[in-house]
């Protein structure tokens, strides 16, 4: 690798966690490596600065223009097809999220429901179905909650996530208000009397 020791450093990293992440190696490398580059970069220059074949280095950019991740343009002066990373964080996030939910959630969403609408042939099919829908509803849960947080400003969703914590206490406090309006408070009280 052509790289300062720091982009080196999460180049290399960002490389070995993108395999975690279901992308090979130099996909991630190729990532990482536009998204600190101080200017678009052409394939060439990714193949010197990461060391990796060509024919990689197209490939990964077609993987990462399909995730949309990546921008294509042209620089005044210059034939070469130029490629940049997002820039904004939040949309970057967003983006990850929308595209990893249409290939992993989606397609498990959808088995589901067909798994759901089929007639269980005996008790264990049936008790199969009822675990089957207990997930599709917790799945159907939290990406109705995931579509919400997507169409928020992105100020909105800094400032859920900073109240951490705070959402508990939040929810605390309304379950004791419930029962404080709901007069089971008052039942305990007059219990005592």
């Amino acid at each position: 690798m052509n790289l300062p020791p720091l982009t080196q450093a999460f180049v290399l990293h960002f490389g070995e966690m993108g395999s975690r992440w279901g992308i090979n190696r130099t996909v991630g490398q190729i990532y990482a490596l536009l998204f600190v580059a101080e200017k678009p970069m052409n394939a060439e220059e990714i193949v010197e600065a990461l060391g990796v074949a060509r024919s990689n280095v197209s490939i990964g950019l077609r993987e990462l223009d399909n995730w949309r991740l990546i921008r294509r343009m042209h620089l005044p002066d210059d034939r070469r097809e130029h490629f940049a990373a997002l820039e904004d964080p939040w949309a970057i996030v967003r983006t990850l999220a929308e595209e990893r939910r249409k290939r992993e959630v989606d397609p498990t969403l959808s088995v589901l429901r067909d798994l759901l609408m089929q007639k269980p042939g005996d008790e264990a099919e049936r008790h199969a179905q009822e675990r089957l829908r207990a997930l599709t509803e917790v799945i159907e849960l939290l990406t109705g909650w995931a579509d919400e947080v997507q169409r928020l400003p992105d100020e909105r969703v800094v400032a859920l996530l900073r109240l951490g914590a705070g959402v508990v206490k939040l929810l605390e406090a309304k379950d004791r208000l419930s029962v404080i309006v709901g007069g089971k408070g008052r039942r305990k009280g007059k219990d005592q009397d």
